[in-house]
């Protein structure tokens, strides 16, 4: 996410003036090595933000993410050893992340075009990433090498240039690419699947209630979907969870990471939330425990990271 971003760096520079389950379990090359950290951050934590409960009583109310699941979920995970958490930076640079040891390894410079830069990343089964650029070109990269290849895919279907990404488990054990409009000035139009086969995109619905304009996207190996949404006018965000086959909010966290100013991407991995954002070149990484509902600053990189992404398979 070194070719300057047209949409994304809207994102992390001038967002403010307007406004998963990520999956991958396949084949890992030489990513079982995770660097040590250099400068990890103190385990400082903050509570998150509780917004007054005026509304609490209201039927129509959304009430706080449930963590505990028992819902059985076929899992048919080819990899179960894929444990990695793959990030992807404004300056085309791609990194795995290894949260035990809050390292990253880089695994080199993506060639996907010279038009465009990174503007989000979700993780397949297969080992690959698909990445949609901030011209809305959609790419495959191998999370082995960063080798890239082009898609069929057509930008603008659905008039959805740019979007947040990642992969759902579904009830049969398959999964499926979901991503959230983007479009900075209004509320996201809503959830849509791409057909990674055909690559197309169809459209599941709109948010019941909306969420904000800048949104991405993660998931966990039980079926979960949710959505991160930075706001334009506060400096908390949304932590919603998403009914995958609705689109509909069926709960949500409020959290202290700032405001719509910067480069915004984040992964599930081992039952908390891992979130990276960037107001400038340096990139933050954040624990969130839905558990406890603390955020936990963790470690930094000196890279503008606006894509994540991590396998269904990982340490739920």
């Amino acid at each position: 996410m070194a070719v300057p971003r047209k949409r994304r760096v809207q994102r992390a520079v001038t967002f403010g003036s307007v406004a998963a389950l990520v999956a991958a379990c396949g084949a890992r090359t030489g990513l079982y090595s995770p660097l040590e950290p250099e400068d990890a951050a103190p385990d400082v934590k903050h509570d998150v933000v509780h917004e007054p409960d005026a509304d609490a009583a209201e039927e129509d109310a959304v009430p706080p993410i449930d963590a505990i699941v028992d819902i059985p979920v076929v899992n048919q995970c080819p990899d179960a050893g894929s444990t990695l958490i793959y990030v992807i930076g404004a300056g085309n640079e791609l990194f795995s992340f290894y949260p035990p040891t809050l390292s990253f390894n880089s695994l080199g410079q993506v060639n996907c075009t010279q038009q465009s830069s990174p503007f989000s990343m979700a993780v397949d089964r297969t080992g690959h990433a698909y990445s949609v650029f901030s011209d809305g070109e959609l790419f495959k990269i191998s999370t082995a090498n960063a080798a890239c290849q082009p898609t069929s895919y057509q930008p603008n279907q659905l008039g959805w240039q740019t979007f947040g990404m990642g992969y759902s488990t579904l009830p049969d054990g398959g999964d499926a690419l979901f991503v959230v409009e983007v479009h900075f000035t209004s509320p996201s139009e809503g959830l849509g699947i791409i057909d990674t086969n055909a690559f197309t995109l169809s459209k599941v619905g709109s948010f019941q209630p909306d969420l904000t304009p800048e949104c991405e996207l993660t998931g966990t190996g039980d079926g979960r979907l949710f959505a991160l949404c930075l706001s334009n006018d506060t400096q908390v965000a949304t932590l919603a969870q998403i009914d995958p086959a609705t689109a509909k909010i069926i709960g949500a966290d409020q959290l202290s990471l700032g405001g719509g100013q910067q480069a915004l991407a984040f992964a599930f991995w081992g039952g908390d939330f891992w979130i990276f954002t960037a107001p400038g070149s340096q990139t933050t990484v954040t624990k969130y425990d839905p558990v406890t509902k603390s955020l936990t600053p963790m470690t930094t990189l000196n890279a503008q990271i606006v894509g994540a992404g991590v396998s269904t398979c990982a340490p739920q």
